[in-house]
């Protein structure tokens, strides 16, 4: 391999052949774009980004891909409000979403207080909290209102 094509590979790669996953040429550009993305991108927005690397691949493919991804254990799934499942790297620190909801934008957040007062709520229920998922929607204040 020339030091021109010779690289790293990125984290997806990495599970997707631990977990015994063929990486094709097509699914391996799939599993860049997806390393690369900062945001929570849709299938249609990955097919986009991946068409930009090889534009032989298909929609079909891509759906396919994420699929396999979802179910090995590498990709997680969030439904959002919008109705557009997007895709983020499984297995990452616990977060939570804030969904701008004129943009669509979703922004990550973490906070120690949130997490101490699920489990309060839950032991005082009488429950151990073993896991969640918090989604805020949004809209942005206008600095202008008072």
């Amino acid at each position: 391999m020339s030091p021109r094509t010779a690289r790293t590979p990125n984290r997806i790669e990495e599970e997707c052949r631990a977990k015994g996953l063929r990486l094709t040429g097509q699914r391996r550009v799939i599993a860049q774009v997806l390393a690369e993305a900062h945001d929570h991108p849709d299938v249609p927005e990955l097919h986009r980004r991946a068409q930009e690397r090889d534009g032989r691949i298909s929609l079909p493919t891509v759906y396919r891909t994420v699929k396999l991804f979802e179910g090995a254990g590498i990709l997680e799934r969030h439904a959002f409000r919008d109705g557009r499942a997007r895709y983020e790297r499984a297995g990452r620190t616990h977060h939570d979403h804030l969904i701008d909801l004129a943009t669509g934008h979703v922004i990550e957040f973490r906070s120690a207080e949130i997490e101490q007062l699920q489990a309060e709520i839950a032991r005082r229920l009488g429950y151990r909290l073993v896991g969640h998922r918090l989604e805020l929607y949004a809209e942005r204040i206008d600095d202008d209102s008072d």
